[in-house]
């Protein structure tokens, strides 16, 4: 992955079935989402949403992104010890 001012370490990173089958449809990479994810663009998330992101880079909770691809949507969860980060759809929760 290229150099970005990266906001936080991924961990492990896994790709449910489901987010891989909507990404490959879509020519989309899970490194196209997750550079947006580590450099603090939530995407479409709610504005409480993205404080809460804000928040917990300072104090280590859980960071989620959410991001439109075609129709679905894709999440990228990192855990609050950022151990795995893990690419899903909202349905595989």
């Amino acid at each position: 992955m290229p150099c970005l001012l990266r906001k936080f370490p991924l961990g492990q990173v896994v790709t449910t079935p489901g987010a891989m089958q909507v990404l490959g449809l879509h020519d989309v990479t899970p490194w196209s989402l997750l550079g947006r994810h580590i450099t603090g663009d939530w995407g479409d998330v709610p504005p409480e949403d993205a404080q809460e992101n804000e928040f917990s880079l300072q104090t280590g909770f859980r960071i989620l992104s959410s991001y439109p691809v075609g129709t679905e949507r894709v999440w990228i969860i990192t855990e609050a010890d950022r151990s795995i980060t893990t690419l899903l759809l909202p349905s595989e929760y």
